[in-house]
């Protein structure tokens, strides 16, 4: 995935998660780290706002409850991270294909 690409993924991210550092080098692999602790906080502190977010986003509702209910209870935060980044690249993606700007 290109930078620019994986830059705007993470700034649409920011716009719904407190994240609690900046990453400097947009890494896909960082990014999902750093909002999977964002996500584990919210679990046990911020539920409400989390689904809000989710909603928001518009990460399938199907989606949402297949990961709270079948994923392990560890894995949890990091499978609605990578689900909630792929979500938000899509836009990305389909923004960048329809303004022509690719």
């Amino acid at each position: 995935m290109s930078e620019s690409l994986s830059q705007e993924t993470f700034l649409l991210l920011q716009k719904d998660f407190d994240f609690p550092e900046s990453l400097t080098e947009f890494d896909e692999e960082k990014a999902i780290a750093t909002l999977s602790k964002v996500i584990a906080y919210m679990l046990d502190r911020e539920f409400e706002r989390l689904l809000q977010v989710c909603y928001r986003i518009d990460l399938g509702e199907e989606t949402l409850k297949k990961i709270l209910h079948e994923s392990e209870p560890d894995q949890v935060a990091s499978d609605l991270a990578s689900a909630l980044w792929n979500r938000q690249k899509q836009k990305v993606q389909i923004r960048k294909r329809y303004s022509g700007n690719e």
